[in-house]
């Protein structure tokens, strides 16, 4: 049997620990083991943690392995787990367990992310490699060295907004990012947001409307907040035809804001709505190199969503545009009731304010 002793100290290790006797039956294990499913019947549960115990007795040399489990007999969930065997006493055997899923699911995204930017950022890199030469072949041609410069810009612009978005991105990735709350008043984020898009809205002579709850409050970071309402707004004036219009609304009841932004344009097919959350994932990848679009926008604002302790969904119909709705908790602070449900203009000093509208379609979907 385990010493009292030995038994108290493997409690406190953060590896889970199965202890098996001679035949095989385990005498001690800790209540990790019993998470991950190492355990069963008074058996290891695993044949391959099995024969490195069988191992360990043949010769007594300390096992390590990196093993591929199913968390349950019947589970299609995959654990990626560490797995020591020493012995530990003539007739006992000790196994200690790790659980590296997230970890190694963390490494994977981030090595995807690193292949994904570095393939992003070829693109813009090479065609200013390309347009450089050209100007400098074409120096003797104005109209040709004019032509050019103008592509240059077109791709110095949208490699500044790939790096800006990247370094959003880190930024909301950032574990800690929201330690420090404040109550931040959604009126003020939503017009803001939409002031920076006022620019982008006139030169396609896209309305932008704005209607909903007044007064709302949230508990979080008004930057980060605001960088992601600005990117729903951008992402649908991007998709929106000339002449359209874009509507943010914002509802609010007794826990839970709701900030929808609803456009009239092309809509996303049923079956890559719950990709659009991606990073680098583009509904139409001819029409985003158009509008120089990144493919980061919409995973910004699910992490943000996210790390706000909430959400972002979307409801879309292909040809009758999209709702794309950020669900936050609500802050419960004094004056949450006055103007609970009016519908006055939100505006900026110097922009166009934006028009009432009525509340979009909810997005259930």
């Amino acid at each position: 049997m385990v010493d009292d002793g030995v038994a108290r100290v493997l409690s406190v290790l953060r590896s889970a620990v199965v202890i098996v006797d001679a035949s095989g039956a385990v005498v001690r294990t800790t209540a990790a083991a019993h998470a991950l499913g190492l355990v069963r019947d008074g058996a290891l549960a695993h044949a391959s943690i099995r024969d490195l115990v069988v191992r360990v007795r043949q010769d007594g040399a300390i096992r390590d392995a990196e093993l591929d489990l199913p968390r349950g007999p019947m589970s299609k969930v995959m654990l990626r787990v560490s797995v020591r065997v020493a012995a530990m006493a003539p007739d006992l055997v000790c196994v200690l367990v790790d659980d590296l899923t997230q970890a190694r699911r963390l490494e994977a995204i981030r090595r995807d992310f690193v292949v994904n930017v570095s393939h992003e950022l070829k693109t813009p890199v090479g065609a200013l490699t390309l347009l450089a030469e050209a100007v400098e072949s074409a120096a003797d041609e104005p109209d040709e060295v004019r032509r050019f410069a103008t592509r240059m810009q077109s791709e110095t612009t949208r490699l500044s907004r790939l790096v800006h978005e990247v370094i959003e991105l880190s930024r909301v990735q950032v574990a800690g990012a929201l330690e420090d709350l404040v109550i931040v008043d959604v009126d003020e984020v939503v017009a803001e947001a939409i002031d920076c898009e006022v620019t982008a809205a006139d030169a396609k002579r896209v309305r932008l409307d704005l209607g909903g709850a007044r007064g709302v409050r949230v508990s979080g970071d008004r930057s980060m907040l605001v960088t992601a309402v600005r990117n729903l707004v951008d992402n649908a004036i991007a998709y929106s035809a000339d002449g359209t219009a874009v509507k943010v609304a914002v509802r609010a009841g007794d826990d839970v804001v709701e900030i929808a932004v609803v456009d009239e344009g092309i809509g996303i097919p049923a079956d890559l709505q719950e990709r659009v959350f991606e990073r680098f994932f583009r509904v139409d990848p001819a029409r985003s190199r158009d509008t120089g679009g990144t493919g980061l926008g919409l995973s910004i604002v699910k992490h943000v969503a996210a790390d706000h302790g909430g959400d972002v969904t979307v409801w879309s119909q292909l040809g009758r545009g999209s709702t794309f709705t950020i669900r936050l908790p609500r802050a419960q602070t004094p004056g949450d009731d006055e103007n609970p449900d009016g519908a006055e203009e939100v505006g900026s000093a110097g922009a166009p304010r934006p028009r009432p509208v009525d509340d979009p379609p909810r997005s259930e979907a």
